[in-house]
């Protein structure tokens, strides 16, 4: 399974971008995940949702500002992004695992997608 990951740029501290994420083809997914890279860190989780959307989880970094989505049907994920900060700046990865629990931990996720570049001016 091949993702692919847009909706990246560049945007003022305070304003809103969405990511989307999809899939080559469909198969079973239990949880997909989005998780950042920012210049000089480690890859961090951003959020997560199981399959079904029945459960999500989010980084406390961005709770109550990001509101991860998904289409089981289509087999995409959407990171709606609000109220964003310069601290938000790095590359997003969307990921899929495909058996549960899930998890925060990238090492647990099957497959990534190239990233997009997110952006955010102060």
């Amino acid at each position: 399974v091949q993702l692919q990951a847009s909706g990246g740029g560049l945007v003022q501290a305070g304003g809103s971008l969405r990511l989307s994420c999809a899939a080559s083809r469909r198969t079973f997914i239990y949880a997909r995940g989005w998780f950042r890279q920012a210049p000089g860190k480690e890859r961090e989780f951003v959020a997560a949702i199981t399959w079904s959307g029945k459960t999500t989880d989010y980084a406390d970094s961005v709770k109550g500002r990001f509101i991860i989505s998904s289409d089981d049907a289509k087999n995409t994920v959407d990171l709606q992004m609000n109220s964003l900060k310069p601290e938000d700046t790095a590359i997003y990865y969307c990921a899929y695992r495909g058996s549960s629990p899930m998890l925060r931990d990238p090492s647990a996720y099957d497959y990534w997608g190239q990233g997009t570049l997110v952006t955010v001016s102060s």
